[in-house]
C-alpha cells in the first residue's frame, strides 16, 4: 500500500497496490498493521455504503461532534467521485482549508478523512456507489454539516449549484464563519 500525505495534516490518500494477470486483479483494500504504521492506530466500528444514482450528486459536507467524531476511510466501488476533506479544527494553522481527491474503482484510492474534518463528496458519473469504515457509530444527536457550497472554503466541485443534486437537510448546513466554537 502507498501513503501519500497532503499539505494538510491528518488527511491521507491510500492506494492499494494490485496484483493481476489474464482473470483479473486481487488487492488487499486494508490492512490494519500497515494502516497503523502509516496513519495511526484506529479501529473501525461500523461499515457503510451509499449509491447515488444521478451524476452531480452531492453529500455533505458532514461531520460528528465530540465524543462521536469519526475518522472514514472511503472508496469508490463504482462510478467516479470527488473526495473532499475540510479542516474544521479552530486551533489548526490550516482551519478551513481542504483537500480532494478523485476515488474510482479503475484507480483504487482511498481518502482517509480523519475527526476534526468535514467530509463530502461529488459524483462524477451516473450509479455511483462509495464504501467507507468510519471509527466511531452514527449519532444523530452528534450529526453535523457544512454548506458545501460556502465560498470561503473555494472548493472547485466541477459542477454549478443549479445542477448540484442534494438533500433537503444538506442544503440547510451553516457556512463555516457560521459554526459554533463547539465544532473542534
Amino acid at each position: 500500500m502507498n501513503f501519500e500525505r497532503f499539505d494538510i495534516e491528518g488527511p491521507v490518500l491510500v492506494t492499494p497496490k494490485r496484483i493481476g494477470d489474464s482473470r483479473g486483479w486481487f488487492s488487499e483494500t486494508f490492512r490494519a498493521d500497515a494502516f497503523a504504521d502509516n496513519v495511526g492506530p484506529h479501529t473501525f466500528v461500523q461499515h457503510n455504503q451509499s449509491m447515488s444514482a444521478a451524476k452531480g450528486t452531492v453529500r455533505g459536507l458532514h461531520f460528528q461532534l465530540a465524543p462521536m467524531g469519526q475518522g472514514k476511510l472511503v472508496r469508490c466501488l463504482r462510478g467516479a467521485i470527488l473526495d473532499v476533506a475540510v479542516d474544521i479544527r479552530r486551533s489548526s494553522p490550516t482551519f478551513g482549508r481542504h483537500v480532494t481527491a478523485e476515488l474510482t474503482p479503475d484507480n483504487s484510492r482511498q481518502l482517509w478523512v480523519p475527526e476534526g474534518f468535514a467530509h463530502g463528496f461529488v459524483t462524477l458519473t451516473e450509479d455511483t456507489e462509495i464504501f467507507y469504515l468510519v471509527t466511531n457509530y452514527y449519532s444523530p444527536a452528534h450529526d453535523r454539516g457544512l454548506a458545501w457550497n460556502d465560498p470561503a472554503l473555494a472548493i472547485e466541485w466541477g459542477l454549478d449549484e443549479a445542477s448540484a443534486q442534494l438533500s433537503d437537510k444538506d442544503r440547510k448546513w451553516p457556512v463555516l464563519a457560521e459554526l459554533p466554537d463547539a465544532y473542534i
